[in-house]
Protein backbone atom coordinates (compact mmCIF):
# COMPACT_ATOMS: atom_id res chain seq x y z
CA UNK A 1 0.00 0.00 0.00
CA UNK A 2 1.85 3.63 -0.83
CA UNK A 3 2.08 5.51 1.88
CA UNK A 4 1.53 9.50 1.45
CA UNK A 5 4.81 11.43 3.63
CA UNK A 6 3.28 13.19 6.48
CA UNK A 7 5.47 16.20 6.38
CA UNK A 8 4.54 20.06 4.87
CA UNK A 9 6.14 21.47 2.07
CA UNK A 10 6.82 25.27 3.31
CA UNK A 11 5.71 27.96 0.70
CA UNK A 12 8.80 27.91 -1.87
CA UNK A 13 8.67 29.43 -5.42
CA UNK A 14 10.97 27.97 -7.80
CA UNK A 15 11.94 30.83 -10.28
CA UNK A 16 13.94 29.67 -13.64
CA UNK A 17 14.34 33.01 -14.44
CA UNK A 18 16.66 33.94 -11.62
CA UNK A 19 20.53 33.20 -11.99
CA UNK A 20 19.90 31.49 -8.21
CA UNK A 21 20.46 27.98 -8.69
CA UNK A 22 17.37 26.28 -8.45
CA UNK A 23 19.21 24.07 -4.88
CA UNK A 24 19.56 27.53 -3.23
CA UNK A 25 16.38 28.91 -4.23
CA UNK A 26 15.01 25.58 -2.07
CA UNK A 27 17.56 25.35 0.37
CA UNK A 28 16.93 29.13 1.12
CA UNK A 29 13.07 29.01 0.98
CA UNK A 30 13.29 26.09 3.85
CA UNK A 31 15.93 28.35 5.85
CA UNK A 32 13.39 30.96 6.01
CA UNK A 33 10.91 29.19 7.01
CA UNK A 34 12.77 27.80 9.63
CA UNK A 35 14.24 31.19 10.73
CA UNK A 36 10.91 32.92 10.96
CA UNK A 37 8.92 30.07 12.99
CA UNK A 38 7.05 28.44 9.91
CA UNK A 39 8.72 25.24 11.07
CA UNK A 40 9.32 24.29 14.33
CA UNK A 41 11.99 21.87 16.15
CA UNK A 42 11.24 17.98 15.32
CA UNK A 43 8.67 18.76 12.92
CA UNK A 44 8.93 16.67 9.75
CA UNK A 45 9.52 17.40 6.47
CA UNK A 46 8.55 15.49 3.07
CA UNK A 47 10.92 13.03 1.51
CA UNK A 48 13.04 14.51 -1.40
CA UNK A 49 10.95 12.48 -4.05
CA UNK A 50 7.68 14.14 -2.26
CA UNK A 51 8.89 17.75 -2.41
CA UNK A 52 10.52 17.08 -5.91
CA UNK A 53 7.04 16.08 -7.19
CA UNK A 54 5.31 18.90 -5.64
CA UNK A 55 7.78 21.25 -6.91
CA UNK A 56 7.89 20.15 -10.18
CA UNK A 57 11.07 19.65 -10.35
CA UNK A 58 13.93 16.47 -10.35
CA UNK A 59 15.09 15.49 -7.43
CA UNK A 60 18.75 16.41 -7.63
CA UNK A 61 18.24 19.99 -6.50
CA UNK A 62 16.07 18.78 -3.47
CA UNK A 63 18.85 16.18 -2.64
CA UNK A 64 21.36 19.07 -3.14
CA UNK A 65 19.05 21.68 -0.92
CA UNK A 66 18.75 18.81 1.46
CA UNK A 67 22.23 17.96 2.15
CA UNK A 68 23.50 21.36 2.70
CA UNK A 69 20.44 21.67 5.44
CA UNK A 70 21.48 18.68 7.21
CA UNK A 71 25.33 19.85 7.49
CA UNK A 72 24.97 23.30 8.67
CA UNK A 73 22.31 21.44 11.27
CA UNK A 74 18.96 22.46 9.89
CA UNK A 75 17.49 19.15 9.39
CA UNK A 76 18.40 15.96 10.80
CA UNK A 77 18.04 12.35 9.70
CA UNK A 78 15.74 10.12 12.46
CA UNK A 79 14.53 6.28 12.03
CA UNK A 80 11.76 5.37 11.11
CA UNK A 81 10.36 8.85 10.97
CA UNK A 82 12.48 10.64 7.86
CA UNK A 83 13.53 14.14 7.72
CA UNK A 84 12.78 16.69 10.81
CA UNK A 85 13.79 20.37 11.66
CA UNK A 86 16.83 19.78 14.28
CA UNK A 87 15.93 20.32 18.08
CA UNK A 88 18.88 22.21 18.67
CA UNK A 89 19.42 25.02 15.51
CA UNK A 90 22.24 26.89 15.63
CA UNK A 91 22.35 29.83 17.97
CA UNK A 92 22.30 32.75 15.96
CA UNK A 93 18.38 31.36 14.93
CA UNK A 94 15.42 32.77 17.26
CA UNK A 95 12.16 31.68 16.15
CA UNK A 96 9.77 34.35 14.45
CA UNK A 97 12.22 37.49 14.70
CA UNK A 98 12.55 38.76 11.50
CA UNK A 99 8.67 38.01 10.92
CA UNK A 100 8.44 40.37 14.04
CA UNK A 101 11.21 42.64 12.58
CA UNK A 102 8.98 43.22 9.33
CA UNK A 103 5.84 43.64 11.03
CA UNK A 104 7.27 46.47 13.47
CA UNK A 105 9.01 48.29 10.55
CA UNK A 106 5.72 48.37 8.51
CA UNK A 107 3.08 49.39 11.09
CA UNK A 108 1.74 53.04 11.09
CA UNK A 109 -0.77 54.49 13.11
CA UNK A 110 -3.42 52.60 15.71
CA UNK A 111 -4.38 48.94 14.49
CA UNK A 112 -8.34 49.51 14.26
CA UNK A 113 -10.56 47.58 16.12
CA UNK A 114 -13.99 47.28 16.10
CA UNK A 115 -15.60 49.76 18.68
CA UNK A 116 -18.16 47.14 20.20
CA UNK A 117 -15.71 44.84 21.05
CA UNK A 118 -13.65 47.37 23.58
CA UNK A 119 -17.00 47.84 25.62
CA UNK A 120 -15.55 44.29 26.99
CA UNK A 121 -12.22 44.17 29.29
CA UNK A 122 -9.52 42.33 27.89
CA UNK A 123 -10.17 38.70 28.81
CA UNK A 124 -7.54 37.06 31.34
CA UNK A 125 -9.08 34.19 33.02
CA UNK A 126 -9.52 34.74 36.41
CA UNK A 127 -7.38 32.59 38.96
CA UNK A 128 -10.94 30.99 40.51
CA UNK A 129 -11.44 29.67 37.01
CA UNK A 130 -8.24 28.49 36.34
CA UNK A 131 -8.63 24.70 37.81
CA UNK A 132 -11.15 21.70 38.22
CA UNK A 133 -11.33 20.35 41.66
CA UNK A 134 -12.56 21.67 45.34
CA UNK A 135 -15.24 24.09 44.64
CA UNK A 136 -15.03 24.53 40.98
CA UNK A 137 -18.30 25.53 39.13
CA UNK A 138 -19.88 24.22 36.16
CA UNK A 139 -17.75 21.06 36.64
CA UNK A 140 -19.64 17.93 36.37
CA UNK A 141 -18.93 14.31 38.64
CA UNK A 142 -17.07 12.74 35.28
CA UNK A 143 -16.49 9.60 37.31
CA UNK A 144 -20.51 9.16 37.30
CA UNK A 145 -20.55 9.59 33.59
CA UNK A 146 -22.00 6.47 31.89
CA UNK A 147 -18.68 6.54 29.60
CA UNK A 148 -19.65 2.68 28.54
CA UNK A 149 -22.95 3.52 27.13
CA UNK A 150 -22.21 6.73 25.47
CA UNK A 151 -18.63 5.49 23.73
CA UNK A 152 -21.22 2.37 22.43
CA UNK A 153 -23.21 5.11 21.39
CA UNK A 154 -20.72 7.00 19.58
CA UNK A 155 -19.11 3.56 17.84
CA UNK A 156 -22.06 2.75 16.95
CA UNK A 157 -22.95 6.04 14.86
CA UNK A 158 -19.65 5.88 13.23
CA UNK A 159 -20.17 2.42 11.74
CA UNK A 160 -23.58 3.87 10.52
CA UNK A 161 -21.89 6.53 9.07
CA UNK A 162 -23.05 7.18 4.90
CA UNK A 163 -21.97 9.90 2.24
CA UNK A 164 -24.82 12.56 4.00
CA UNK A 165 -23.25 12.34 7.17
CA UNK A 166 -19.96 14.21 5.49
CA UNK A 167 -22.22 16.78 4.18
CA UNK A 168 -23.03 20.08 6.16
CA UNK A 169 -26.18 20.12 8.47
CA UNK A 170 -29.33 21.05 8.71
CA UNK A 171 -28.57 24.75 10.49
CA UNK A 172 -31.71 24.02 12.62
CA UNK A 173 -29.64 20.48 13.51
CA UNK A 174 -30.43 16.95 13.80
CA UNK A 175 -34.37 16.34 13.24
CA UNK A 176 -33.80 13.30 15.54
CA UNK A 177 -32.42 15.62 17.99
CA UNK A 178 -35.06 18.61 18.28
CA UNK A 179 -37.99 15.99 17.74
CA UNK A 180 -36.59 14.10 21.30
CA UNK A 181 -35.24 17.31 22.85
CA UNK A 182 -39.40 18.82 22.04
CA UNK A 183 -40.79 15.48 23.70
CA UNK A 184 -38.50 16.07 27.13
CA UNK A 185 -38.95 19.90 27.56
CA UNK A 186 -42.75 19.32 26.98
CA UNK A 187 -42.65 16.46 29.15
CA UNK A 188 -40.28 17.93 31.97
CA UNK A 189 -40.33 21.56 31.85
CA UNK A 190 -43.82 22.44 30.38
CA UNK A 191 -42.42 23.62 27.55
CA UNK A 192 -44.85 24.92 24.57
CA UNK A 193 -42.76 23.88 21.25
CA UNK A 194 -41.98 21.87 18.38
CA UNK A 195 -39.08 20.01 16.89
CA UNK A 196 -38.96 23.19 14.20
CA UNK A 197 -38.76 25.21 16.64
CA UNK A 198 -35.85 24.11 18.38
CA UNK A 199 -32.11 25.23 17.25
CA UNK A 200 -29.36 22.62 18.20
CA UNK A 201 -26.55 25.13 18.89
CA UNK A 202 -22.94 24.90 20.47
CA UNK A 203 -24.12 25.99 24.45
CA UNK A 204 -26.09 28.10 26.20
CA UNK A 205 -23.54 30.85 25.04
CA UNK A 206 -23.71 30.74 21.48
CA UNK A 207 -27.41 30.60 21.76
CA UNK A 208 -27.09 34.13 23.61
CA UNK A 209 -25.00 35.12 21.10
CA UNK A 210 -27.02 34.30 18.03
CA UNK A 211 -30.43 35.64 19.71
CA UNK A 212 -28.48 39.03 20.50
CA UNK A 213 -27.88 39.31 16.88
CA UNK A 214 -31.43 38.28 15.54
CA UNK A 215 -33.27 40.66 18.33
CA UNK A 216 -31.11 43.80 19.38
CA UNK A 217 -30.02 46.64 17.87
CA UNK A 218 -26.79 48.94 19.35
CA UNK A 219 -28.65 50.84 21.68
CA UNK A 220 -31.13 49.03 22.94
CA UNK A 221 -31.51 48.49 26.66
CA UNK A 222 -31.61 45.32 28.48
CA UNK A 223 -32.39 44.34 31.62
CA UNK A 224 -30.14 41.87 33.34
CA UNK A 225 -30.05 40.14 37.14
CA UNK A 226 -28.08 41.80 39.41
CA UNK A 227 -26.18 40.20 40.96
CA UNK A 228 -25.95 37.93 37.51
CA UNK A 229 -24.19 35.42 35.21
CA UNK A 230 -21.81 38.06 33.16
CA UNK A 231 -20.25 35.78 30.48
CA UNK A 232 -23.72 35.53 29.59
CA UNK A 233 -24.29 39.03 29.28
CA UNK A 234 -20.99 39.86 27.38
CA UNK A 235 -23.35 38.84 24.29
CA UNK A 236 -25.19 41.58 24.51
CA UNK A 237 -22.74 44.15 25.86
CA UNK A 238 -21.20 43.15 22.32
CA UNK A 239 -24.20 43.78 20.75
CA UNK A 240 -24.15 47.22 21.82
CA UNK A 241 -26.83 46.78 23.66
CA UNK A 242 -26.83 48.91 27.18
CA UNK A 243 -27.21 45.93 30.13
CA UNK A 244 -29.68 47.49 32.99
CA UNK A 245 -28.78 46.34 36.25
CA UNK A 246 -32.08 44.99 37.94
CA UNK A 247 -31.74 43.99 41.43
CA UNK A 248 -32.65 39.98 42.40
CA UNK A 249 -34.01 38.98 45.69
CA UNK A 250 -36.00 36.04 46.90
CA UNK A 251 -38.52 36.17 44.28
CA UNK A 252 -36.26 36.34 41.39
CA UNK A 253 -35.87 39.67 39.31
CA UNK A 254 -37.44 42.78 40.79
CA UNK A 255 -39.99 43.83 37.81
CA UNK A 256 -41.25 46.64 39.40
CA UNK A 257 -37.80 48.23 40.27
CA UNK A 258 -37.05 46.93 36.39
CA UNK A 259 -39.96 49.21 35.35
CA UNK A 260 -39.00 52.04 37.64
CA UNK A 261 -35.64 51.97 36.08
CA UNK A 262 -36.53 51.31 32.42
CA UNK A 263 -39.52 50.72 31.13
CA UNK A 264 -39.27 50.43 27.34
CA UNK A 265 -36.27 47.93 27.67
CA UNK A 266 -35.77 45.63 24.44
CA UNK A 267 -35.67 42.61 26.77
CA UNK A 268 -35.14 40.87 30.16
CA UNK A 269 -32.47 38.14 30.05
CA UNK A 270 -33.47 36.20 33.21
CA UNK A 271 -32.55 32.42 35.17
CA UNK A 272 -36.03 32.17 36.83
CA UNK A 273 -35.84 28.21 37.86
CA UNK A 274 -32.40 28.87 39.38
CA UNK A 275 -31.20 32.42 39.48
CA UNK A 276 -27.23 32.63 39.00
CA UNK A 277 -25.56 32.85 41.07
CA UNK A 278 -27.85 33.51 44.38
CA UNK A 279 -29.95 30.35 43.52
CA UNK A 280 -33.45 32.08 43.97
CA UNK A 281 -36.62 30.49 42.20
CA UNK A 282 -39.04 33.42 40.73
CA UNK A 283 -42.07 33.52 42.42
CA UNK A 284 -45.62 33.22 40.13
CA UNK A 285 -46.26 36.70 40.75
CA UNK A 286 -42.96 37.98 39.36
CA UNK A 287 -43.44 35.79 36.46
CA UNK A 288 -46.66 36.97 35.21
CA UNK A 289 -45.63 40.63 36.15
CA UNK A 290 -42.83 40.35 33.86
CA UNK A 291 -44.89 38.21 30.83
CA UNK A 292 -47.45 41.12 31.26
CA UNK A 293 -44.78 43.78 30.88
CA UNK A 294 -43.26 42.13 27.72
CA UNK A 295 -46.85 41.79 26.15
CA UNK A 296 -47.60 45.32 26.53
CA UNK A 297 -44.13 46.67 26.12
CA UNK A 298 -43.53 44.84 22.76
CA UNK A 299 -40.26 43.56 24.39
CA UNK A 300 -38.15 39.75 24.65
CA UNK A 301 -37.76 37.37 27.88
CA UNK A 302 -35.09 35.16 27.16
CA UNK A 303 -34.93 32.12 29.89
CA UNK A 304 -31.91 30.73 30.51
CA UNK A 305 -32.86 27.01 32.03
CA UNK A 306 -28.92 26.39 32.49
CA UNK A 307 -29.32 23.40 35.29
CA UNK A 308 -33.35 22.72 36.50
CA UNK A 309 -33.11 19.11 36.06
CA UNK A 310 -31.47 19.23 39.08
CA UNK A 311 -33.61 20.12 41.91
CA UNK A 312 -33.88 18.24 45.48
CA UNK A 313 -36.26 19.61 47.47
CA UNK A 314 -39.08 19.31 44.66
CA UNK A 315 -40.36 18.41 41.70
CA UNK A 316 -38.23 20.54 38.78
CA UNK A 317 -40.49 24.24 38.83
CA UNK A 318 -41.48 24.57 35.28
CA UNK A 319 -40.44 26.77 32.79
CA UNK A 320 -41.68 30.53 32.19
CA UNK A 321 -42.26 30.09 28.70
CA UNK A 322 -44.93 27.66 29.32
CA UNK A 323 -46.84 30.53 30.76
CA UNK A 324 -45.97 32.64 27.80
CA UNK A 325 -49.67 32.24 25.76
CA UNK A 326 -47.86 35.39 23.67
CA UNK A 327 -45.10 34.08 22.59
CA UNK A 328 -42.56 36.61 23.80
CA UNK A 329 -40.26 34.23 25.74
CA UNK A 330 -36.95 32.71 23.96
CA UNK A 331 -36.03 29.58 26.05
CA UNK A 332 -32.52 28.53 26.26
CA UNK A 333 -30.70 25.21 27.34
CA UNK A 334 -27.75 23.31 27.57
CA UNK A 335 -26.55 19.56 27.95
CA UNK A 336 -23.43 21.05 29.47
CA UNK A 337 -24.11 20.91 32.88
CA UNK A 338 -26.30 17.54 32.78
CA UNK A 339 -23.94 15.64 30.82
CA UNK A 340 -20.41 17.41 30.17
CA UNK A 341 -19.40 20.65 28.90
CA UNK A 342 -16.96 19.95 26.09
CA UNK A 343 -20.12 17.74 24.69
CA UNK A 344 -20.79 21.56 23.47
CA UNK A 345 -24.36 21.05 22.55
CA UNK A 346 -27.34 23.38 23.40
CA UNK A 347 -30.92 24.62 22.35
CA UNK A 348 -32.61 27.71 21.96
CA UNK A 349 -36.83 26.83 21.87
CA UNK A 350 -37.82 29.78 18.89
CA UNK A 351 -41.55 31.60 18.76
CA UNK A 352 -42.36 30.11 15.12
CA UNK A 353 -42.44 33.30 13.74
CA UNK A 354 -38.60 34.18 14.30
CA UNK A 355 -37.56 31.24 13.03
CA UNK A 356 -36.51 32.17 9.63
CA UNK A 357 -34.95 34.85 11.30
CA UNK A 358 -32.72 32.72 13.32
CA UNK A 359 -31.60 30.51 10.24
CA UNK A 360 -30.66 33.32 8.13
CA UNK A 361 -27.86 34.26 11.37
CA UNK A 362 -27.71 30.90 11.61
CA UNK A 363 -26.31 30.19 8.51
CA UNK A 364 -24.28 33.76 8.56
CA UNK A 365 -22.04 32.74 11.30
CA UNK A 366 -21.51 29.02 11.21
CA UNK A 367 -23.71 26.82 9.47
CA UNK A 368 -24.96 24.29 11.71
CA UNK A 369 -23.65 22.25 14.83
CA UNK A 370 -21.55 18.88 13.96
CA UNK A 371 -23.80 16.26 13.26
CA UNK A 372 -22.25 13.13 14.59
CA UNK A 373 -22.67 14.11 18.90
CA UNK A 374 -25.82 15.57 17.52
CA UNK A 375 -26.89 11.91 16.72
CA UNK A 376 -25.42 10.33 19.38
CA UNK A 377 -27.05 12.56 21.99
CA UNK A 378 -30.80 11.82 20.29
CA UNK A 379 -29.97 8.17 20.61
CA UNK A 380 -28.78 8.69 24.08
CA UNK A 381 -32.20 10.55 25.02
CA UNK A 382 -34.18 7.88 22.60
CA UNK A 383 -32.94 5.21 24.76
CA UNK A 384 -33.55 6.43 28.02
CA UNK A 385 -30.37 6.85 29.08
CA UNK A 386 -30.80 10.54 29.65
CA UNK A 387 -33.49 10.36 31.92
CA UNK A 388 -31.67 7.33 33.81
CA UNK A 389 -28.39 9.52 34.06
CA UNK A 390 -30.61 12.68 35.41
CA UNK A 391 -32.38 10.48 37.92
CA UNK A 392 -29.45 8.84 39.38
CA UNK A 393 -27.20 12.04 39.67
CA UNK A 394 -30.02 14.25 41.42
CA UNK A 395 -29.84 11.48 44.11
CA UNK A 396 -25.59 11.74 43.89
CA UNK A 397 -25.61 15.15 43.82
CA UNK A 398 -28.48 16.03 46.60
CA UNK A 399 -25.85 13.80 48.83
CA UNK A 400 -23.04 16.17 47.97
CA UNK A 401 -25.11 19.45 48.39
CA UNK A 402 -26.51 18.18 51.77
CA UNK A 403 -22.51 17.32 53.22
CA UNK A 404 -21.28 20.93 51.96
CA UNK A 405 -23.85 22.81 53.50
CA UNK A 406 -23.43 20.58 57.04
CA UNK A 407 -19.75 21.31 56.41
CA UNK A 408 -20.31 25.37 55.81
CA UNK A 409 -22.47 25.81 59.48
CA UNK A 410 -19.65 23.55 61.13
CA UNK A 411 -16.82 25.42 59.99
CA UNK A 412 -18.15 28.52 59.68
CA UNK A 413 -21.11 28.77 62.03
CA UNK A 414 -22.59 32.80 61.88
CA UNK A 415 -19.88 33.89 60.14
CA UNK A 416 -21.35 32.55 56.68
CA UNK A 417 -24.54 32.10 55.18
CA UNK A 418 -25.49 29.40 52.79
CA UNK A 419 -28.31 30.32 49.92
CA UNK A 420 -29.42 28.96 46.69
CA UNK A 421 -28.73 24.88 47.60
CA UNK A 422 -32.10 24.02 46.62
CA UNK A 423 -31.05 23.06 42.71
CA UNK A 424 -28.12 22.83 40.26
CA UNK A 425 -24.02 22.07 40.99
CA UNK A 426 -23.53 25.18 43.18
CA UNK A 427 -24.43 26.88 46.50
CA UNK A 428 -23.49 30.68 47.42
CA UNK A 429 -22.24 31.37 50.48
CA UNK A 430 -22.40 34.96 51.51
CA UNK A 431 -19.55 36.47 54.42
CA UNK A 432 -20.21 39.49 56.39
CA UNK A 433 -20.43 43.35 54.75
CA UNK A 434 -16.41 44.30 53.85
CA UNK A 435 -15.07 41.12 53.47
CA UNK A 436 -12.34 41.09 50.69
CA UNK A 437 -13.82 37.95 48.64
CA UNK A 438 -11.95 38.32 45.59
CA UNK A 439 -8.35 38.42 47.76
CA UNK A 440 -9.44 35.45 49.59
CA UNK A 441 -9.95 33.66 45.99
CA UNK A 442 -7.01 34.62 44.81
CA UNK A 443 -5.22 32.99 47.64
CA UNK A 444 -7.50 29.84 48.04
CA UNK A 445 -6.75 29.50 44.10
CA UNK A 446 -2.96 29.16 44.95
CA UNK A 447 -4.28 26.17 47.12
CA UNK A 448 -5.97 24.54 44.92
CA UNK A 449 -9.57 25.61 46.02
CA UNK A 450 -11.97 26.80 43.41
CA UNK A 451 -14.26 29.44 45.00
CA UNK A 452 -15.91 32.09 42.74
CA UNK A 453 -16.04 35.45 44.83
CA UNK A 454 -19.86 36.54 44.45
CA UNK A 455 -18.87 40.31 44.45
CA UNK A 456 -17.74 39.52 40.75
CA UNK A 457 -21.14 38.82 39.34
CA UNK A 458 -22.39 42.67 40.28
CA UNK A 459 -22.34 45.10 37.84
CA UNK A 460 -22.00 47.92 39.63
CA UNK A 461 -23.22 49.09 43.02
CA UNK A 462 -23.15 47.61 45.94
CA UNK A 463 -21.80 43.77 46.23
CA UNK A 464 -22.46 41.52 48.50
CA UNK A 465 -19.28 39.58 49.47
CA UNK A 466 -19.25 35.82 49.09
CA UNK A 467 -17.80 32.83 47.21
CA UNK A 468 -20.15 30.63 45.11
CA UNK A 469 -19.11 26.96 45.26
CA UNK A 470 -19.34 24.07 42.77
CA UNK A 471 -19.93 20.82 44.09
CA UNK A 472 -20.31 18.27 41.07
CA UNK A 473 -16.69 17.96 40.91
CA UNK A 474 -15.41 17.32 44.21
CA UNK A 475 -16.07 14.16 45.86
CA UNK A 476 -17.75 13.59 48.92
CA UNK A 477 -15.12 12.15 51.32
CA UNK A 478 -13.19 15.68 49.95
CA UNK A 479 -16.05 18.06 50.86
CA UNK A 480 -15.54 18.29 54.44
CA UNK A 481 -11.98 18.62 54.08
CA UNK A 482 -12.43 21.20 51.30
CA UNK A 483 -14.49 23.33 53.72
CA UNK A 484 -11.94 23.01 56.26
CA UNK A 485 -8.69 24.42 54.89
CA UNK A 486 -11.30 27.26 53.35
CA UNK A 487 -12.16 28.08 56.83
CA UNK A 488 -8.24 27.61 57.92
CA UNK A 489 -7.37 29.94 54.91
CA UNK A 490 -9.61 32.80 56.14
CA UNK A 491 -9.55 32.42 59.43
CA UNK A 492 -12.72 34.31 61.06
CA UNK A 493 -12.49 35.48 63.98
Amino acid sequence: MNRTASGILPLITIDRRLGKPIHRQIYDGYRNAIVNGSLRPNQQVPSTRVAATELGISRFPVLNAYAQLLEEGYFEAKVGVGTVVCKSLPDHVHFGRSVNAKLEQHRSGPRQVAKRTLTLPTYKRSPWLAGSGAFSVGQVAFDQFPLHIWSALVNRNCRNMTARSFLYGDAMGSLRLREAIANYLRTSRAVRCTADQIMIVGGSQEALDISATVLFDPGNSIWVEEPGYRFGTDAFALAGCNLVPIPVDENGLNVATGIERCPMARAAIITPSHQFPLGFTMSAQRRLQLLNWAAANGSWIIEDDYDSEYRYDCSPIASLQGLDVNERVLYVGTFSKVLFPSLRLGYIVIPQDLVDRFVTVRHAIGVASPSLHQEVLADFIIEGHFARHIRRMRTHYSGRRDLLVTSIREEFGSHATVVGSAAGMYLTMTLPKGTDDRSIARQAASESLWVWPLSTTYLGGRALPGFILGFGSTSAKDIPKAVRRLRNLMNPK
